[in-house]
């Protein structure tokens, strides 16, 4: 509404301003002009009784008297003549004019003390209803009595009515009130043109604020003066372009901390005083997913009860907190530190790191540790204890002795080999161990590895045959290590395929390179086996290789590492009862 608008309120404040100060001024110009009017016409009749006693002091006649009296009075006047308590003379009666008679200046003790008393009244106004139950008020009258001095009860009485002053101060009145009604009207029209001109670039402001709220801070007020309005203005321009550049800083500072946050693989979670959720970054929801999965709970916005009860330690004991949560999926780390506002607690950071990775290479570590202890202890113990045997010469004869020695020379290889292929194992996985990739001829390649182990196969009944899918000459290849691959591979499959069985090894060549499958008919893997079959010295049917002589464990482990070496794969699929196919796929290399 425009009453509660600035120009309503600047317009209203001038208009009422000015109307109070021309209503005052009005009422006293009117009072003044009212006393100006009874001063004029009190002097005036003053005069002329003056005038006309001073006549009479001079002992004019009365018609002399009369003349002059009667050329300066006014025509609504009346001049009475009084000389030992007697009216000698009086004016015409004038029409609208009260008369007054002797008897009635008599009766007022006031005018009568002007002969009796010589006392001079001035300013003595009579109302008509004293004399003439007449109550118009324009039938008032002002009446001077001046004294002769010289004559015992003589006087002088000039009066007339006081329509014409009255007249002239109703007109007086009428002109100054017009011209107040006709100031305030035009004070209307110039307040609320001053008003609005006054407030426009306020509005203009008042627009551009409201988009500098909205965002746009390209919004800039106009400069119509040099005033405050304008420095106004100029402040509000200034204040937009700070809040823009700042907004920008802290959109660019919001930006970096999400990309930090989501680049992290640590889960940040940020909560509130209620400890409610502000901030969670990718991993923390991955770690909220799990973790509502695992519990078939439904979390919304609220977290895991493990960290409620952590947010209340920390909140109450105002000191880092640390706690490990372990789910079938994973293992974290939650470190939770308190922030605070000034110097009262304000929320809580969540740190979760994902210990899964960690926790399962302490425990290869360990089992690594314990499994190169157990393997490394059995050819020891077997070594030092048939030594012994010949040292204490428990055994006699030539032919205990001959296989004694045997036994502790086969150990002793199977000793070496270990170690040999530990060391391997930890180059290839520390990235020291260099390929030597060259073109290979295939078929010569296949062939060497087959003869290789033809006697061992005879021995075991095991028929060992060779399938070429696709013919190919060459690929590149490092021919050493790969021979070590599918050499392990194949001895394996021999090892584990009954008397009767048989082992394939398949070349092919499939998706833009070269494929290795070994396929025995032997007793298969069980399935949850599979997934830990390139563990070091994991072994996986322990029934598998009971009674027989076992490998170290570590040879898919080597497999892996050059397979991957090659930026190749290695994978297993097996049935038990039914066979095991191990394939190894190489990409074709650019040397």
């Amino acid at each position: 509404m425009l009453w509660r608008s600035v120009v309503g309120k600047l317009w209203m404040t001038i208009l009422l301003l000015v109307s109070f100060v021309l209503g005052f001024v009005a009422i006293l110009l009117s009072q003044f002009f009212r006393t100006y009017y009874v001063d004029m016409s009190e002097a005036r009749l003053q005069k002329v009784a003056t005038s006309v006693s001073e006549l009479i002091e001079e002992g004019a006649d009365v018609k002399t008297i009369e003349n002059i009296a009667y050329k300066f009075s006014d025509p609504l006047s009346r001049i009475i003549i009084v000389e030992d308590g007697k009216e000698i003379s009086s004016s015409p009666k004038q029409e609208g004019l009260v008369t007054l008679t002797m008897d009635d200046l008599k009766e007022d003790k006031e005018l009568a003390a002007v002969f009796t008393d010589k006392k001079e009244i001035k300013n003595n106004i009579r109302k008509a209803s004293n004399s003439r139950k007449n109550k118009n008020t324009e039938n008032d009258i002002m009446i001077v009595g001046k004294p002769v001095q010289s004559k015992n009860q003589s006087a002088v009485f000039v009066y007339e009515s006081l329509k014409v002053p009255i007249q002239g101060m109703e007109r007086t009145t009428d002109f100054i009130f017009l011209s107040a009604g006709i100031a305030i009207i035009l004070t209307t029209f110039f307040a609320f043109f001053l008003s609005t001109r006054i407030t426009a670039p306020l509005r203009k402001m008042r627009e551009v604020a409201f988009e500098v709220a909205r965002g746009k801070f390209d919004a800039k007020a106009p400069m119509v003066s040099q005033d405050e309005i304008g420095e106004l203005a100029t402040a509000l321009n200034q204040m937009g372009k700070q809040l823009k550049f700042n907004m920008n800083a802290l959109q660019q500072e919001k930006e970096q901390l999400a990309s930090i946050l989501s680049s992290m693989a640590d889960g940040v979670i940020t909560l509130n005083q209620e400890g409610e959720v502000v901030v969670i970054n990718p991993p923390a929801e991955h770690f909220l997913q799990v973790w509502q999965e695992e519990k078939e709970v439904e979390l919304s916005k609220k977290l895991p009860s493990e960290l409620v009860e952590l947010f209340h330690l920390v909140v109450e004991s105002e000191q880092q907190q640390v706690v490990e949560i372990n789910l079938q999926k994973g293992n974290y780390v939650v470190l939770m530190t308190p922030l605070y506002n000034q110097t009262k607690i304000r929320g809580a950071v969540a740190v979760l790191r994902d210990m899964t990775e960690e926790r399962r290479l302490e425990k290869m570590r360990q089992d690594f540790i314990a499994n190169v202890s157990h393997e490394l202890r059995t050819p020891m113990v077997m070594l030092q204890g048939y030594s012994e045997a010949i040292l204490d010469d428990i055994v006699q004869t030539k032919e205990e002795i001959n296989e004694f020695v045997q036994i502790i020379y086969d150990e002793s290889v199977r000793l070496g080999k270990l170690v040999n292929e530990l060391l391997d194992l930890a180059r290839m996985e520390s990235g020291n161990v260099e390929l030597h990739i060259g073109e290979v001829d295939i078929h010569p390649f296949v062939e060497k590895i087959g003869r290789k182990f033809q006697g061992i196969a005879k021995d075991k009944e095991v028929a060992l045959t060779v399938d070429f899918q696709n013919p190919i000459e060459q690929y590149p290849f490092d021919a050493d290590r790969m021979e070590q691959v599918l050499t392990n591979l194949i001895d394996n499959a021999i090892r584990h395929t009954n008397a009767g069985g048989h082992v394939t090894l398949v070349i092919d060549t499939k998706n833009n390179g070269l494929t290795f499958e070994v396929r025995d008919s032997g007793a298969g893997i069980p399935e949850e086996d599979i997934p830990f079959l390139f563990d070091r010295f994991y072994k996986a049917d322990k029934a598998r290789t009971r009674g027989k002589k076992g490998g170290t464990g570590l040879g898919l482990a080597i497999a892996k590492n050059i397979v991957q070496g090659h930026d190749g794969k290695i994978a297993v699929s097996s049935v038990v009862g039914e066979g095991t196919t191990f394939s190894v796929y190489l990409p074709n290399r650019i040397i």
